[in-house]
């Protein structure tokens, strides 16, 4: 059963929203201390923002082309 476009952007939203989590505690916790960069909660927020809007566009371009069968196409190609 395929995914329709919209149940794609949610699935991949839920998933980066927890990568989003992940990542600015990672951050404020482990690598900023870690490289003695003194970075705040906001600037943090920012950052991590930003690369989290990234990764839901890259998530979804990617879920649509394989719901598309678009990889069939691609693996017959190189299979000759």
């Amino acid at each position: 059963m395929k995914q329709t476009k919209l149940e794609s952007l949610l699935e991949q939203t839920l998933s980066t929203a927890t990568g989003f989590v992940l990542s600015f505690a990672a951050w404020r916790l482990v690598v900023a201390p870690a490289l003695g960069l003194p970075i705040d909660n906001a600037q943090n927020f920012t950052i991590t923002s930003f690369f989290t809007v990234l990764s839901i566009a890259r998530g979804y371009v990617w879920r649509r082309f394989f719901n598309a069968g678009v990889h069939k196409a691609v693996h017959n190609l190189f299979r000759r």
